[in-house]
């Protein structure tokens, strides 16, 4: 989920408050190997094959002039089977890891074979399975949406195809245990960031548009964010564009490490984006006022970003955080502004002092809110799946207070377009993991 730095820009949706919000692969040569083995079919789940009887259909060979008898021919069942919660398939609870790099800097050249380093993991081995976890739930969800989003489809049907996905994989469990963890990205075009449909939208996917594709999956409040592009033109119009983002991206992943410089990770993705430029010699430019971020437990942006250009931030990352890299490429100016109806929101954690002097109806919403999603990001749509109806003046009571974040959409110029790659990785002690790596990006 994009994160924006938003100092000298002003929120022109619904009169609500907008504070900031922050975001951030051609591949690099070692940051294409694929993670370990896992359990999935075609459609990335093996849950949901075709299945057919074993004895298959017709009537056995009669080698004598008697007529057969009563010989029933067995119906071949076209019928998938419904997808089940991924511990069907790992009931040992241990899931696939992601793909390891070597952290960067001589300094760090001892962590690949030492021990303690490895002692030190080991400590934390349930946190990084529910990384490992919702990762692997992310790689079947995006290949499911890969075979089947198509253009002439609205935005709320492929909303709800990977939604519904996340939260049957996650065991349609409490949203707070596991399942959905911020509202599903489908920015077209010039839009980047932070459009996800409220119910009514009837905006339809066009073959002309270029779409980023923004998934997040939490399990116990480990997030996993990973973003990918989707073009359906022919031409090859976008071709330029998407090699640069991800090539852009993963140099981020690759130049990330414990004790790397945030302005040093931001540097190296500004050099490989803008070493590239469309066929017609349009400049791709990295998105100035987009980051990646650090993700904290049940928090989505955890308060460093990375940038993905060269800003000066000589904060240092640490050994066990959480990072997504992302990055933006754009043909426009490569800023981006907020414009549209707010779906993105979320609450502010420690503020729950700010709504005791609102209205009955807004308090009753903050508890809604914080019982149903906590501190995870959310959207209209989650409200509504909440039993909620009549609450936008009571929202927007909340979001004036400052008890609960807006994050609208978020926009290049129009004409432009732009696109996102994106993964996550954990920077643990001795190596560091692409848990979201997949065989797709």
């Amino acid at each position: 989920m994009a994160s924006t730095e938003v100092k000298d820009i002003e929120a022109k949706t619904d009169g609500l408050k907008l504070d900031s919000v922050e975001t951030t692969p051609k591949s690099a040569s070692n940051a294409n190997a694929s993670p370990s083995t896992t359990k999935t079919g075609e459609d990335g789940d093996e849950d949901d094959q075709d299945e057919e009887d074993d004895n298959g259909g017709g009537v056995s060979a009669n080698t004598t002039s008697d007529p057969p008898k009563n010989k029933k021919k067995k119906k071949k069942s076209n019928k998938k089977k419904k997808l089940v919660s991924i511990e069907h398939s790992y009931p040992d609870g241990i899931y696939p890891e992601g793909q390891w790099l070597d952290h960067p800097m001589d300094s760090n050249t001892y962590r690949t074979t030492s021990e303690e380093m490895r002692y030190l993991d080991n400590q934390n081995m349930a946190k990084w399975q529910d990384f490992r976890k919702g990762a692997e739930i992310h790689r079947r969800v995006r290949a499911k949406a890969k075979s089947q989003i198509r253009p002439g489809m609205t935005m709320l049907e492929i909303a709800d195809i990977i939604e519904s996905s996340i939260r049957t994989y996650a065991g349609n469990v409490a949203a707070k245990v596991a399942g959905v963890g911020f509202p599903t990205g489908l920015s077209l075009n010039h839009v980047a960031a932070h459009y996800t449909p409220n119910t009514g939208d009837k905006k339809v996917l066009a073959s002309s548009d270029i779409m980023k594709v923004d998934i997040g999956v939490h399990v116990n409040g480990r997030i996993c964010d990973s973003a990918f592009t989707m073009t359906f033109d022919e031409t090859g119009k976008y071709d330029e564009i998407l090699a640069a983002v991800r090539d852009a991206t993963y140099t981020g992943v690759r130049e990330s490490g414990i004790d790397v410089r945030l302005n040093d990770v931001g540097a190296a993705i500004q050099e490989v984006m803008e070493s590239y430029e469309t066929r017609d010699g349009t400049a791709i430019k990295c998105i100035r006022n987009l980051n990646g971020h650090n993700i904290g437990d049940y928090v989505i942006h955890g308060g460093k970003s990375v940038p993905i250009i060269a800003n000066g931030d000589m904060t240092k990352m640490e050994e066990g955080e959480v990072f997504a890299i992302e990055t933006f490429g754009s043909t426009g100016q490569g800023y981006v502004v907020p414009e549209g109806e707010c779906s993105h929101y979320a609450l502010n954690a420690g503020m729950d002092a700010g709504v005791k002097g609102l209205s009955e109806r807004a308090r009753a919403l903050f508890s809604k809110i914080d019982a149903s999603f906590g501190t995870l990001p959310w959207c209209r749509r989650y409200l509504e799946r909440e039993g909620e109806e009549k609450y936008l003046f009571a929202l927007n009571q909340l979001v004036r207070a400052g008890v609960v974040e807006d994050y609208p959409p978020i926009v290049d110029k129009r004409g432009s377009y732009t696109a996102q790659f994106e993964h996550t990785i954990i920077l643990h002690p001795h190596r560091k993991e692409v848990v979201t790596k997949g065989d797709d990006y």
